[in-house]
Formats: C-alpha cells, sequence, structure tokens
C-alpha cells in the first residue's frame, strides 16, 4: 500500500531545514532503498567518542523573575568560564545553544578532567562580584562510546541521549554524573570517586563523579 501523501525526500530540501548536512540525507535514502549496506552507512558515521552535556540551572526562572537578558547574561558568564576549560582540556568540537553545551573528546578522562574542573571554576566564580545576584550552577552528564557524528552536535546515538539525559534532566547544580559505560572507562583512576546513583524515573545505571579526597 502506497502512503497517500507528499513526503520530503529531496536531500538538499531536506538538509535546508538543518537537521542533518546533505550527503547525510541521501546516505539515509540510499540505506533505505538497499543501494548502501548498514555496514558502509556506520562506516562512514560511527565514531567512538566521549560526550560531555551541561545544562545551567535556573534559565526559566530567571527570566520570569529578573528579565530575560538578566538570564542570558548568567549564560554568558557561564560560558565565559566554561569554554577555556573544555578547550585547553582538548576537546575535539564545542557547541553551545540556549543555556546548554555539547563538547565532545576522544576519551573519557579529558571529558571527566574538564567537567571537574568547571564545577570548580563555576562555584569559585559564583563567588565573586563578577557574579550575577542569581548565577548559573551547571549540570554536567557524560556518555562513552560509539554514536554517529551527525547532526548539529556531531554526536547521535544511545550513548549521547543518555549523557543528555542526565546533565539535562537528573544531574543537579554542582553534579556530574556519568553513564555506565563512562564510570567503566574512569574506574581504574584512583584520583576519582565513582558513586552508584539512583531517582525513581531513571531508565538506565548512571553514577556521580567526585574527586578523591
Amino acid at each position: 500500500m502506497n502512503f497517500p501523501y507528499d513526503m520530503l525526500d529531496d536531500p538538499g530540501l531536506l538538509a535546508e531545514y538543518q537537521g542533518w548536512d546533505e550527503t547525510v540525507y541521501a546516505d539515509f535514502l540510499a540505506l533505505q532503498r538497499g543501494e548502501l549496506t548498514e555496514a558502509q552507512f556506520d562506516r562512514r558515521y560511527r565514531r567512538t567518542r566521549a560526550i560531555l552535556v551541561l545544562d545551567m540551572t535556573g534559565f526559566t526562572a530567571t527570566a520570569m523573575n529578573t528579565g530575560e537578558l538578566a538570564s542570558l547574561l548568567r549564560i554568558f558568564d557561564a560560558q565565559k568560564v566554561c569554554l577555556p576549560v573544555l578547550t585547553r582540556a582538548g576537546a575535539s568540537f564545542v557547541r553551545c545553544f540556549a543555556d546548554n553545551l555539547v563538547a565532545l573528546f576522544d576519551r573519557p578522562d579529558p571529558a571527566a578532567d574538564a567537567a571537574l574542573e568547571i564545577q570548580r571554576r563555576i562555584a569559585l566564580f559564583n563567588a565573586t562580584p563578577l557574579a550575577s545576584a542569581d548565577p548559573a550552577r551547571c549540570c554536567i552528564g557524560i556518555g562513552f562510546g560509539p554514536v554517529y557524528a551527525i547532526g548539529p552536535n556531531l554526536a547521535q546515538g544511545d550513548e549521547m541521549n543518555r549523557a543528555s539525559k542526565l546533565g539535562e534532566d537528573i544531574a543537579r547544580g554542582g553534579e556530574v554524573l556519568l553513564t555506565e559505560k563512562a564510570a567503566a572507562a574512569l574506574r581504574a583512576r584512583s584520583d576519582l570517586r565513582i558513586e552508584p546513583q539512583s531517582v525513581d524515573d531513571a531508565q538506565f545505571s548512571f553514577f556521580r563523579l567526585l574527586a578523591s579526597a
């Protein structure tokens, strides 16, 4: 049975909506038509990455209570503190959008180090007169594993989804949370503490990352 409505299947037109680029759309179409195998698609786009997803607390509340400009200045302050840490840690990709930030690393170790350093510097910044009266705190999730290097964040897949869930929905201000795969990759480090966590609505296991005392 044919689908009775129009569908957009032109890679160039699809790419104008900025979901994926034209080449990716063309390869998805080729995959569906049997012109490209899953193995071939994976070879083109599958990469192993450590993914750091950062969200900032209080964005909506600040916009409502203090004003839109005040909420944007909180984001600006947090970016000024966070971005130098990520670049010096060797992030291969960094993207800021709204009050979120995504950074990719080849390994989980620099992602973990960067996350802990970000939390330390944000706390120091918030204690100075430079911070606003309602300063931003950061919630961070870290995943590690194979993802597809497509889309605006160059990482789509299960570990990206989990890192995003941890950073955006589960972590509290000042926390760094790890997926199970990220925790396993970091467990041998004696300078880190990795503590199992749980919440009622979590769909997967996750861990809290702390620096060893």
